[in-house]
């Protein structure tokens, strides 16, 4: 009971601090769920984090689900997902009742534009993180200039993506360990 209490504090923590979505959530998941409690490793929280751009839902609730589900089962799912949500959706119904009335104040504009710019960087950090790691030899990088490539001038959802790079994985890793073994051989 202790650690499904912890799943859901560490998640409503998460997701009431994070502002910005799920790509702006990614260095809290890092820092909370890696870092300071080894719940998974960098490598499960992106593969977690793929996933759960390829799979109906938002991103940070598909994740906090995954990882819910690799610490106590079902439950754990439910309890991660739940706590991620909470304070969103308390969040939200707050600003509902009150939203006309704020709006059209300038001060309230500016400290959302400048909330926006502070995702971005948030957003840009997760990036460079993700791809310290994920770029590891000549084949990630051949795919990770693909894909940026293509999805600056094509609308193709990201899942699409996904899917591609993984597959491109898959056939460019596969022909890479047999050039090598043609050449040992």
């Amino acid at each position: 009971m202790k650690e499904l209490w912890e799943l859901f504090i560490v998640f409503a923590k998460i997701g009431g601090f994070t502002f910005g979505g799920g790509y702006a959530m990614l260095p809290i998941l890092q820092r909370e769920v890696v870092e300071n409690r080894n719940w998974v490793t960098s490598e499960e929280l992106m593969d977690y984090y793929a996933i759960g751009q390829c799979t109906p839902g938002i991103i940070a609730v598909n994740t906090a689900t995954f990882i819910g589900y690799k610490r106590k089962g079902i439950i754990g799912g439910i309890v991660a997902t739940v706590g991620c949500i909470f304070p969103s959706l308390v969040i939200i119904m707050i600003i509902a009742a009150f939203i006309n009335s704020f709006t059209h104040i300038v001060w309230v504009q500016h400290a959302l534009a400048g909330i926006r710019v502070c995702v971005c960087v948030l957003v840009l950090d997760a990036v460079i993180k993700l791809a310290k790691k994920s770029l590891i030899d000549a084949a990630t990088y051949l795919i990770f200039a693909a894909v940026v490539i293509l999805s600056l001038f094509t609308n193709v959802a990201s899942f699409v993506w996904i899917v591609c790079a993984g597959a491109a994985g898959v056939i460019i890793k596969t022909l890479m360990e047999r050039s090598k073994a043609q050449k040992k051989a």
